[in-house]
């Protein structure tokens, strides 16, 4: 029973785009390793951008560098 946990940052992803990864990596799995998706498990958390840090600083702080005021 293959689980896969995919993490992104809490940015706006639609249902549409979430249903799609849930798709995608179950279609992989079947396809690479021969799984089957009536057991294969995914699970996506979102995570706020204050809780994900790249480089020594939080999303939110580069966000906020990059974004036009």
């Amino acid at each position: 029973m293959p689980y896969v946990n995919i993490k992104i940052t809490k940015t706006g992803a639609t249902a549409e785009q979430k249903a799609e990864l849930i798709k995608g990596a179950t279609e992989l799995l079947q396809r690479v390793l021969n799984k089957n998706p009536a057991t294969t498990v995914v699970i996506i958390d979102e995570v706020e951008t204050d809780n994900w840090g790249m480089n020594g600083e939080t999303v939110t702080a580069r966000n906020a560098k990059t974004r036009p005021r």
